[in-house]
């Protein structure tokens, strides 16, 4: 359900703004993803799990918050990233 290290930093180095960036709003969007979709795709296989249910939904909102950051800040940033991750909005 949790994305290996090496995936971590394939996303970080895909999505980072500038050399050394790890904490930006589109890696840490990127990373929360990737970590929607396993969980979304354990929760198909075990339907009965509500407390990794309750997690995903949690990732969900935290991650629409950050969209919503990005969107405010910049338009443009935020329709790339859309695009860039194939997340429909």
């Amino acid at each position: 359900m949790s994305i290996s290290a090496e995936r971590k930093q394939e996303l970080i180095a895909e999505y980072a703004t500038c050399k050394d960036d790890t904490g930006s709003p589109e890696v840490q969007i990127a990373i929360l993803t990737e970590r929607i979709n396993n969980l979304s795709l354990h929760l198909q296989a075990n339907h009965k799990d509500v407390h990794s249910r309750r997690g995903l939904l949690a990732m969900v909102a935290r991650r629409r918050k950050l969209l919503d950051y990005v969107r405010g800040v910049e338009e443009s940033r935020y329709q790339e990233l859309l695009k860039r991750l194939s997340i429909r909005r």
